[in-house]
């Protein structure tokens, strides 16, 4: 059996900050899913959480988890998908150190993210769009003389920052 707290540790105090170089928000909300998870696993599987090993978070688990953290936390499905990422990322990272844990990171790899609905963008009235983008840049400079001619062209022909940008190559 292979220890999960000491591949915990090495996942969220190395890896994530040192090798992936993510950002303290994330290495905090990974912590955060983590100390969850290892909760809901203890407490289901009646052990303390410094006993439990890699091999007890198998897909029945993580998906318990999942539905938990939505039906008693009520967390969004953002919120589990936030969670799932957390999991499936520690995964992929045993996948490379814990060689007998293959086919377990594969399994757990593919539970697949929960479909959500995108919120629309709401559109901006013309003083909202002369507040915000267009009266912003001072015409005071060349550089605000010329931010302020590209917002216009990319507020009249609804360009995407990208093609605003692509027009000068």
């Amino acid at each position: 059996m292979t220890s999960l707290a000491d591949h915990l540790g090495k996942f969220l105090r190395e890896h994530l900050p040192r090798e992936r170089q993510a950002s303290p928000h994330t290495c905090e909300a990974y912590a955060y899913a983590f100390q969850l998870l290892v909760c809901f696993a203890a407490d289901r599987l009646k052990i303390r959480p410094s006993q439990l090993t890699v091999e007890q978070l198998d897909v029945p688990l993580v998906l318990a988890f999942l539905e938990h953290i939505e039906a008693e936390r009520r967390c969004t499905a953002r919120t589990r998908n936030a969670r799932l990422a957390a999991i499936h990322s520690f995964f992929h990272f045993l996948e490379y150190r814990v060689p007998s844990c293959i086919e377990q990171t594969r399994q757990v790899g593919a539970i697949p993210i929960k479909k959500t609905d995108q919120a629309l963008v709401c559109h901006l009235n013309r003083e909202e769009i002369r507040a915000l983008l267009l009266d912003a840049p001072s015409t005071r400079s060349a550089s605000g003389v010329r931010d302020r001619a590209m917002l216009h062209l990319a507020f009249a022909a609804g360009l995407r920052v990208s093609e605003l940008v692509g027009l000068g190559s």
